[in-house]
């Protein structure tokens, strides 16, 4: 039985934000200020391989935003097409 990898709560997400959907709305910053952070009125940076560490919060910034324009997907290496 293989024993689960510690360094795969480490591996990183890939979180996708679709900047034409974005509105601003800065509600992904309330829910995880370590991963996104709107400058100006609504020019958002926001890291695009987070650790894994961060899931729930990055979960929760989906589940905020009111036009959908954050997803994760799987990981970086595994063919996912947006």
């Amino acid at each position: 039985m293989a024993h689960p990898d510690p360094a795969d709560d480490e591996a990183p997400l890939r979180v996708v934000v679709d900047l034409n959907l974005c509105q601003g709305y800065a509600q992904c910053c309330y829910a995880a200020p370590d991963a996104f952070v709107l400058r100006g009125h609504e020019i958002l940076f926001y890291n695009p391989a987070p650790l894994a560490g961060q899931r729930g919060a990055i979960e929760r910034a989906v589940q905020a935003c009111p036009v959908r324009a954050i997803r994760i997907q799987a990981g970086a290496d595994e063919g996912d097409v947006p």
